[in-house]
C-alpha cells in the first residue's frame, strides 16, 4: 500500500485527497489536493472563478506523536455579497481558522473538562490558540435558538479579575438554568443590550425576570421589557435581613466593649467578658434555625431570658424568613405584619430594611407568587468563578465568556473519530 493511500484512509479528509507526505524531524506534513469545486465564501456565495491561489496550512491531530500539518493551496475569491476578496470556505477547516475542525473541537471538550495549562501542554500549543479555538467553536456550537423561547429568565452579575471586572448572565428558568447570554458589564445599558438582541417581540413575550434589588437591572428591564414581571430574588432579602443582624450585634459589641473598657481603665475586652459573649453570638443569630447546634440555641434562649436587643433582632430575621415559608397564600398579609412591627421595632437598621422591603414589596410578592429565585444563577456564579479560576485568570471578558458558554451553556462537543 502506498503512503498517500494510507494516509487518504486514516485522515479521510472531506473533498480532498492526499497528494504527498513529508516526514520531518518534528512533525508530518501531508499535502492536500483539491477534487473540483465551486469556490464558496462564508456568507453562502459561490462562484467558480478565482481571484488568486494561496498555500495554507493547518495543524492537525497528532500522529504517532508528531504533529501533523495539512497543506493545501486554497482559493481566493471576489465575494459580491461582501463585497471584499476572502479565503474560500474548505471542509476540513473553519474559516479563517489555522488548525483543523477536528483539532480544533478536541481542544474544545479538553476545555470543557480541564484547564487550559494542561490542554497547552498535552496538544502542544499556546494560550492565545486555545482561547481563539474555544471562540471559534463556541461560535460554531452555541444554539442559535437559544433566545427564540424564553419566557422566564434570571438576571446576574459575576465578578472577575479581582472585583475589577463584572460580567452579566442571563439564564433560562425553563430549560435547566442553562446560560443564554453573557455581556460585559453589570450597568443598565449591559442588560439592555441583551433585550435589543432579544427584539421587542421576544421581550413582549417575556412573562418573568428574577433579578437582584440593584437599580441598573431594574431600570433596563422597566424600559425594554415592561410587561414581565420582575421577581426580587429570595436569597438578597434574606442577605439583607442577616446584614441587618450583623449591624445590631456589632452595635451592641461595641457599646459593651467600650462601657467595660471605660469601668476597667484597659482598650481590650477581658476574657469571659460581656463583650465577648456578644461576639460569640454571630453565628447562632444569622443561620438558619435547622442548622443550629444545642450550644447556639442555649445562647438564643439566654439572649431571650435577658431582653436583648439581639434576640429582637433575631425574631425580625426569622420574620423575613416565615415570608418564604408561609406560602403564595399568606405571604401578602404576613409582609404587612412584618412591616409594620419592623418600623416599631426602633431598632434602626431593620427600620431601614423596612423601608427598602416596602419599596420592593411587588417584586418580592412576585418571586414568591411564580416560585423563582436565582438559586441556580448563584450556582453558576460559583461555576463561573471555577472557571475563570481553572483558567488562572481571563485578560479579556471575550475570552471568559466564550468558557462560560462552552462550559454552561448547553454547548455539545463530540469528539472527532467518534
Amino acid at each position: 500500500m502506498r503512503v498517500t493511500t494510507a494516509f487518504n484512509k486514516m485522515l479521510g479528509i472531506t473533498g480532498a485527497c492526499v497528494a504527498g507526505v513529508e516526514f520531518t524531524p518534528y512533525a508530518i506534513v501531508v499535502e492536500l489536493r483539491r477534487r473540483p469545486h465551486k469556490l464558496r465564501c462564508a456568507c453562502g456565495y459561490a462562484t467558480w472563478g478565482a481571484y488568486d491561489h494561496r498555500v495554507r496550512r493547518w495543524r492537525h491531530l497528532d500522529l504517532a506523536g508528531r504533529r501533523l500539518f495539512l497543506v493545501a493551496p486554497v482559493a481566493r475569491l471576489e465575494c459580491l455579497r461582501c463585497r471584499k476578496v476572502v479565503y474560500e470556505t474548505v471542509p476540513w477547516a473553519r474559516t479563517g481558522a489555522y488548525h483543523s475542525r477536528d483539532f480544533q473541537d478536541l481542544v474544545g471538550w479538553l476545555a470543557q473538562h480541564t484547564d487550559r495549562t494542561s490542554v497547552c501542554k498535552l496538544l502542544r500549543c499556546s494560550w492565545e490558540a486555545v482561547a481563539r479555538m474555544v471562540r471559534d467553536a463556541v461560535a460554531e456550537h452555541l444554539d442559535g435558538t437559544r433566545l427564540a423561547a424564553l419566557y422566564r429568565i434570571g438576571v446576574d452579575e459575576v465578578s472577575y479579575r479581582r472585583d475589577q471586572g463584572f460580567l452579566t448572565l442571563v439564564a433560562d428558568h425553563d430549560h435547566g438554568g442553562a446560560v443564554v447570554w453573557v455581556g460585559d458589564g453589570r450597568s443598565s445599558a449591559t442588560l439592555e443590550r441583551f433585550y435589543d438582541e432579544l427584539g421587542p417581540e421576544r421581550c413582549a413575550t417575556l412573562e418573568a425576570v428574577s433579578l437582584d434589588m440593584g437599580k441598573a437591572y431594574k431600570t433596563a428591564t422597566d424600559a425594554k421589557a415592561a410587561a414581565a414581571a420582575q421577581c426580587v430574588d429570595p436569597f438578597h432579602v434574606v442577605k439583607l435581613a442577616n446584614g441587618a443582624v450583623d449591624e445590631v450585634r456589632r452595635q451592641v459589641w461595641n457599646l459593651t466593649r467600650h462601657a467595660e473598657g471605660s469601668r476597667t481603665g484597659r482598650g481590650r475586652t477581658a476574657k469571659g467578658s460581656k463583650a465577648r459573649h456578644v461576639k460569640r453570638t454571630r453565628w447562632a443569630l444569622v443561620k438558619d434555625p435547622d442548622t443550629l447546634s444545642e450550644p447556639q440555641w442555649e445562647l438564643l434562649d439566654e439572649l431571650r431570658r435577658g431582653r436583648s436587643v439581639l434576640y429582637r433582632a433575631w425574631q425580625l430575621k426569622e420574620g423575613v424568613r416565615d415570608l418564604y415559608r408561609v406560602g403564595p397564600a399568606g405571604a401578602a398579609a404576613h409582609f404587612e405584619w412584618w412591616l409594620a412591627w419592623a418600623c416599631r421595632s426602633r431598632i434602626p437598621a431593620f427600620v431601614r430594611l423596612s423601608r427598602t422591603l416596602r419599596a420592593n414589596k411587588a417584586r418580592i410578592l412576585a418571586a414568591i407568587e411564580l416560585g423563582l429565585s436565582n438559586s441556580r444563577l448563584e450556582g453558576l456564579n460559583s461555576k463561573v468563578r471555577l472557571i475563570n479560576h481553572r483558567g488562572y485568570g481571563h485578560h479579556s471578558a471575550e475570552t471568559l465568556a466564550a468558557m462560560i458558554y462552552l462550559c454552561c451553556g448547553g454547548v455539545t462537543i463530540e469528539l472527532p473519530l467518534h
